[in-house]
């Protein structure tokens, strides 16, 4: 098997992450979005519309909500390269869902070191505000803390995205595109 290279990128709402995490993998020669949102709402709809028209119909766009980790292996192949896009909305669907959150967290860790493709995942950084009125939201908070960890401490880079200006967090010779 072919080793992976893993990305992590970590940005607020609006940041410009997506952006970024797409243009880490655009130039591939079968680029695939795998997506974790589900369009609840008019405007999860229209969300979802407008990354789909960004990328255009290059990129193959595969849809798991809450089985990431189990397609996640199949599609990272040495041929393609996968953006996940978000982790904070597949622990949204996890948490809705009632699953452990601790063993989902495990299963992904497992399952990139499965990936034999570029793999490039994009999540919200919730932990720089202050901290939630209610049990949910703490929950959620403490929850992508962990998993950005885990994910972090897997990949090869890390970067953090601030008002579309990429940092890198980790990974050495790495640069922005």
């Amino acid at each position: 098997m072919t080793p992976s290279e893993i990305t992590l990128v970590l940005g607020g709402t609006r940041s410009g992450k997506s952006c970024f995490a797409e243009s880490l993998i655009a130039a591939s020669a079968q680029p695939i979005y795998l997506a974790t949102a589900e369009p609840r709402d008019g405007e999860m709809t229209a969300r979802i519309a407008a990354h789909r028209a960004r990328r255009g119909p290059a990129w193959r766009t595969v849809e798991a909500p809450l089985a990431l980790p189990e397609v996640l292996p199949d599609l990272a192949r040495p041929d393609s390269a996968v953006l996940v896009d978000c982790l904070t909305l597949w622990l949204s669907n996890l948490l809705a869902a009632g699953h452990d959150i601790a063993d989902a967290t495990a299963r992904l860790i497992a399952a990139l070191d499965r990936c034999a493709g570029r793999v490039v995942l994009v999540s919200n950084e919730v932990g720089l505000g202050i901290v939630p009125d209610n049990a949910l939201a703490r929950a959620f908070r403490d929850h992508a803390g962990a998993l950005h960890q885990a994910v972090a401490g897997r990949a090869d880079t890390v970067y953090f995205v601030a008002a579309g200006l990429p940092l890198v967090l980790k990974g050495i010779g790495s640069r922005a595109p």
